[in-house]
């Protein structure tokens, strides 16, 4: 003991309580043997630290054995751990039946199911006092680890399931695969965005700023629609989103997917097949003449073979394409999109993954109604290979260099 001194004592003890766990216990078994004679008494008298832990630090040292510590049974034990009675009454009531009496009937059932509501309700029903239960904000933390949380209403139920439903989905997972799986093939998923109406409309949004941003109170003064295209390379995650300013017809689409190609006929020169996914919409629906007729002239131009591939109808939310329009929605929704130049500028900004977008504008005028006559279309259809089961949601069109 004669050769640690007061400072050696307080810098060993200040060492020893910066360590947690076995670190701690490791270091003061290793300072009792090489000052203290291996001694836990004596360590305990000259450094104030507790025996016990020295034995076992000193145990661990010669077994090579680290006891590890139970941490998670320390401390206080969650409200409904120490009342199971308070669990099994909040589900009763949270459920909208009840298992345990199908004949009752959650108090939530036309009302909103709050911390508050489900407080007041173990009281009156459930025979609960207001000092046996938590505050409030405990019920409420207690309600999200039961899985009672806040969460949004969820579009998943689709308003219609046509018959061939899981058909067309395994022939769209099965085609996908196989363009992913060909080096020369590159897929994408097309489709248009709600229409955009151009003025001092408010959309909901908020933004930062010294002054809130005055919108029109009425939305009736449009001064133009534009119409959002969206391209993506699903694989490689490059979004393109080309505006036009007149009618979403199949020659907008058709005029907006060959000026995507031309824009990138050089990263994709490798390329000679294109999967496009797209939902079955009136304007490029397979059965829809000119939207057919412009498909096989893209083919025939660009020296591709096109393959549609449709989602099932009321599905169309899985096209990947899809998530982007709530992106870009999100992104410029605290604006006023009162002109072209604003609509474009707030597009470029947005990111998907990680990405901006490609912007471009459209601005060729498109009528309404064009068909092509029944004659006319019979030599185009027979460039379209429809697969037998499932003739309306799978079209292969092979560039006429390859057709015959």
């Amino acid at each position: 003991m004669h050769e640690l001194k007061e400072q050696q004592v307080g810098t060993i003890k200040d060492a020893a309580s910066k360590l947690t766990g076995p670190k701690r216990r490791a270091f003061q078994a290793q300072v009792t043997l090489d000052y203290l004679g291996g001694r836990a008494r004596r360590a305990e008298r000259v450094f104030g630290w507790g025996r016990n832990t020295v034995e076992l630090g000193l145990h661990e040292l010669r077994t090579g054995i680290v006891c590890l510590g139970n941490f998670s049974a320390r401390g206080n034990k969650k409200t409904e751990e120490k009342h199971v009675q308070l669990e099994q009454d909040i589900r009763a009531l949270a459920d909208v039946n009840s298992q345990q009496d199908p004949k009752f009937q959650s108090p939530f059932l036309y009302t909103r199911m709050t911390a508050k509501a489900m407080r007041k309700a173990l009281i009156e029903q459930k025979g609960w006092t207001d000092e046996q239960l938590p505050h409030e904000n405990t019920i409420g933390v207690i309600l999200n680890r039961l899985g009672y949380k806040l969460r949004r209403v969820q579009k998943a139920k689709p308003l219609k399931k046509v018959r061939h439903t899981d058909a067309i989905f395994d022939n769209v997972e099965r085609e996908n695969r196989a363009s992913d799986e060909r080096e020369d093939s590159l897929r994408i998923s097309i489709d248009t965005k709600a229409k955009v109406d151009l003025g001092e409309f408010s959309r909901g949004g908020v933004s930062r700023g010294e002054k809130a941003i005055q919108a029109l109170d009425h939305d009736m003064q449009v001064k133009q629609k534009m119409v959002p295209f969206g391209v993506l390379d699903v694989v490689g995650g490059l979004l393109t989103i080309i505006f036009g300013t007149s009618r979403e017809t199949s020659d907008f689409i058709a005029d907006c997917l060959q000026q995507w190609w031309d824009a990138n006929r050089e990263r994709y020169a490798h390329i000679r097949q294109l999967v496009i996914n797209l939902d079955n919409g009136p304007q490029n629906s397979s059965f829809r003449t000119q939207f057919m007729k412009r498909m096989v002239e893209v083919a025939d131009r660009n020296g591709l073979e096109i393959v549609l591939v449709y989602y099932p109808p009321y599905h169309s939310k899985y096209n990947p394409i899809e998530r982007c329009w709530g992106l870009l929605e999100n992104h410029w929704n605290g604006t006023l999109l009162d002109n072209v130049t604003t609509v474009l500028n707030w597009a470029g900004t947005m990111t998907w993954k990680g990405l901006r977008p490609v912007v471009h504008l459209l601005e060729a005028t498109y009528e309404k109604g064009v068909r092509v006559a029944k004659k006319a279309f019979q030599e185009i259809s027979q460039r379209l290979q429809r697969d037998k089961l499932l003739p309306k949601y799978f079209v292969r069109i092979s560039p006429a260099s390859c057709s015959g």
